[in-house]
């Protein structure tokens, strides 16, 4: 589980990082785009929380390790 406001924080740093690697003129419209991408399930800020999911899940097998 992840806190509320961490989740808000690493949304909206996913988002802002991943703006910033497109390639339209103005960071507004790389931003715009990104939250657009990211309403219809669709970009690389989902792409990146989908693969920490499926990380976690296949993880959850390891956590009652002890090191």
């Amino acid at each position: 589980d992840v806190r509320p406001r961490r989740a808000s924080t690493l949304a909206v740093r996913w988002l802002v990082g991943f703006a910033r690697r497109r390639r339209e003129h103005t960071m507004a419209q790389r931003l715009a785009n990104e939250i657009l991408d990211a309403s219809k399930h669709t970009g690389l800020a989902i792409k990146r929380k989908e693969d920490l999911h499926k990380m976690a899940e296949s993880n959850k097998a390891f956590a009652h390790y002890r090191w």
